[in-house]
């Protein structure tokens, strides 16, 4: 029995747009962009490749809306933990790193989207490309505005440092050995804010 034959039952009331979204979202995330191709996305979400073009006019266009979703969810996480905490943006900065620990723990893990994508697509007109930089650069711009409101002394700087922190630590989800490691980012995140606090 083939996988298209296992499959209409599950797929039952799900558009072909949306079972082909979920199909790459999950292919792109365990094996990577390169390593799949549109035959096997529709295969995978039990359509054709004529049906895939009919909702994604490429598969670049497929990866950026893939990615697109990603910075979507990101954001909605993000603003839920920041609610949680109003007006405390230590405590906010603390618990952006407590999720980061969270994933990097999850053995499922395979470090962040984004990045893992920028490691790919190399190409500057790719859909894709955009789609990450203004991710990147409206992620270090609310840790600047974290550091700038919890007084650090070089609020950019701390910024930039915590940023690449958040970055090894998603890379290092991948290492084999490594991830214990990363589980210490928590800490490491403290340690570098108050070295940047004024002195009381």
């Amino acid at each position: 029995m083939t996988s298209r034959a296992r499959k209409p039952a599950a797929a039952r009331g799900v558009s072909a747009r949306e079972r082909v979204f979920r199909s790459a979202a999950e292919l792109f995330r365990r094996r990577g962009i390169r390593a799949v191709g549109v035959e096997t996305i529709a295969a995978e979400a039990n359509t054709t490749k004529m049906s895939l073009y009919r909702s994604f006019p490429s598969k670049d266009e497929l990866v950026a809306e893939w990615l697109r979703d990603h910075d979507a969810r990101f954001w909605r996480t993000w603003d839920a933990m920041s609610r949680r905490f109003p007006g405390d943006a230590r405590r906010q900065l603390q618990a952006a790193f407590e999720l980061l620990a969270k994933h990097v723990a999850d053995p499922q893990a395979r470090g962040c989207p984004m990045a893992n994508a920028a490691v790919e697509i190399t190409e500057s007109d790719h859909p894709a490309t955009q789609v990450i930089k203004t991710h990147k650069a409206k992620l270090r711009a609310r840790l600047a505005e974290l550091c700038t409101r919890i007084g650090a002394s070089d609020a950019r700087l701390l910024a930039d440092e915590l940023f690449l922190l958040m970055e090894g630590a998603q890379v290092s989800a991948q290492t084999p050995g490594a991830r214990a490691a990363a589980a210490s980012v928590v800490r490491a995140a403290a340690a570098l804010i108050d070295f940047h606090l004024p002195a009381r």
